[in-house]
């Protein structure tokens, strides 16, 4: 406790030992680094309890007739499933704790641009996921995370206007954190971090933030009409009244459809900075894939409608929509592309980070080439609602943003903890996760494909042998998501101590100690040279 790397100049060792190791001055925290941390904790809180929801439906579904729940309890399951991992885990998961802790680093700011209002952020997270639990643990609610209407606002009988609260909160917590980093990269950045000396990965969370305050406030509003149609009888959704369901649907996924690339835009920034690294190459394309993320966030808010293809829009609506989802796909592509460009010839490390990183690749493009698919208005006709729908969105969500989340958090661990991860276990642990999750999903296309619905706690003999895969695969993923906890807990007593470059990296928060000090830096940094220069780089990683 006597190791202090820097102390600030207003601060006495004793006050500064005192605030660095008091709960109190965790919790009342105004500095970044914590902040992220404090939302990486709550976090993996809330995705265990989604993990848990998921490990008792994949039981269930191991034979056709399941015992161990009824119809009401496995919807209700897959509903705490589905709002825990999404609007808890999936949505504020890279940007409000690997975001949080990085940006400022990356760009040479001491802190984000309103402190206060970061930590603002963090209680209302927290107290929205707790008020969403609640919900869900006092009676539970049995309508899936989309919430359709008029099951929604008038004939479910569980706690739904408390877990839309819940999220309503949530949703005020993501549009304070977009707002903030905005401010931050448009206004603190240090001497010559120019807009095109930016990392790609404040890029990407730079497209992010602008769908956090254009979107977000559609979904809390169209939740929060849930809400008071459901207590006080406003028809605004439900037909008995006078209401439409379909307008639903159209608010729902304006906004949830642009919520995917809230995901998976942050977790290609992670990969972004992940493989120049680890194949020793300046990034192929950098105009291009920053070009790419603004690309992606605009064109995200003209899609929604192919989740529309059956509700009876036009069809030349559904044209329109259809054209358009082939569309977007073409500036992800163009970042796989630059990606592998980058790989081609490179000094590659097969280090955790790199494996996560490589794994993202090949999940998301399987995600990604199945969603061309769904973009078809014949194929979604005959694969909506069904299991191939569940697979294609976990090799988006799961394949593409957790696992660029686990990369990014082993990339970064030694600069929030200045401790090392055993490596050994952290390659296993990548590789394990990568086989789970392809013998979790994979048979998943082929169930719906074959015409199985999803959300059925019951399913036809023919189906067992496939779901029977799935279900041992999501048993070996499990393993592979609690082997991290592990040693990354470990490491934090018995881990060896890190440098403060322990990949040899170029960006700015490799400048400073592991882990950094209160202000981030002893004296405020100046660019001089364009990013991720690694080709001018002689010294080996180490």
């Amino acid at each position: 406790m006597t190791d202090i790397p820097y102390i600030p100049s207003y601060e006495t060792p004793e006050t500064y030992l005192n605030r660095r190791y008091t709960a109190r001055s965790w919790f009342l925290t105004l500095d970044h680094k914590r902040i992220g941390i404090l939302y990486m904790i709550t976090i993996t809180f809330f995705f265990l309890i989604g993990g848990i929801a998921a490990t008792l439906m994949r039981i269930q579904l191991l034979t056709p007739q399941g015992t161990i729940v009824g119809a009401d309890l496995y919807n209700k399951l897959f509903t705490m499933h589905g709002v825990m991992m999404i609007f808890f885990f999936l949505i504020p998961s890279i940007p409000s704790t690997l975001g949080n802790f990085v940006i400022p680093l990356m760009i040479g700011a001491r802190d984000l641009a309103f402190p206060r209002l970061n930590l603002l952020s963090y209680y209302l997270y927290l107290t929205g996921g707790l008020l969403a639990l609640s919900a869900l643990v006092l009676g539970g609610v049995d309508t899936g995370w989309t919430f359709y209407t008029p099951y929604s606002s008038t004939f479910s009988n569980g706690w739904v206007a408390l877990t839309l609260v819940g999220i309503f909160l949530n949703g005020f917590s993501s549009i304070l954190t977009g707002l903030n980093f905005l401010v931050t990269v448009h206004t603190m950045r240090c001497p010559g971090m120019t807009w095109f000396r930016l990392p790609l990965f404040i890029w990407s969370l730079y497209a992010t933030s602008l769908i956090f305050i254009l979107g977000t406030p559609v979904v809390a509003i169209t939740l929060l009409l849930v809400a008071i149609e459901r207590i006080i009888h406003v028809g605004i959704f439900d037909p008995a009244l006078g209401g439409d369901p379909i307008l639903f649907q159209h608010l729902f996924w304006f906004y949830s459809h642009p919520a995917v690339y809230i995901m998976v835009l942050p977790a290609m920034g992670v990969v972004s900075e992940i493989i120049p690294c680890f194949s020793r190459k300046q990034i192929f394309g950098y105009h291009v894939i920053a070009f790419a993320s603004v690309a992606i966030a605009a064109i995200g808010f003209l899609v929604w409608g192919h989740h529309m293809f059956i509700t009876g829009q036009s069809i030349y609506g559904g044209m329109a929509f259809s054209l358009l989802s082939f569309f977007v796909a073409i500036p992800s592509a163009i970042k796989v592309f630059n990606w592998t460009a980058t790989l081609y010839k490179g000094s590659i490390a097969l280090d955790t980070p790199m494996l996560y990183a490589l794994g993202f690749i090949g999940l998301f493009t399987i995600g990604g080439l199945t969603g061309l698919f769904l973009a078809a208005l014949g194929m979604d006709m005959h694969v909506h609602d069904t299991y191939f729908v569940i697979a294609h969105f976990h090799y988006i969500m799961v394949g593409g943003a957790v696992m660029a989340y686990m990369g990014g958090i082993h990339f970064w661990w030694p600069k929030m903890t200045g401790r090392l991860y055993p490596e050994w276990w952290g390659r296993f642990s990548a590789l394990v996760i990568f086989v789970g999750f392809n013998l979790t999903f994979f048979p998943q296309f082929l169930l719906g494909y074959l015409g199985m619905p999803r959300r059925y706690y019951a399913y036809a003999p023919e189906f067992q042998v496939l779901n029977v895969m799935s279900t041992a695969g999501a048993s070996i993923m499990a393993l592979g998501y609690i082997l991290p906890l592990c040693y990354l807990l470990w490491s934090l007593r018995w881990g060896k101590p890190a440098s403060a470059n322990p990949f040899n990296a170029t960006g700015l928060e490799w400048q400073t100690s592991s882990p950094p000090p209160t202000d981030n830096f002893d004296q405020t940094p100046v660019v001089t040279h364009e990013p991720y220069c690694y080709h001018l780089m002689e010294m080996p990683r180490v």
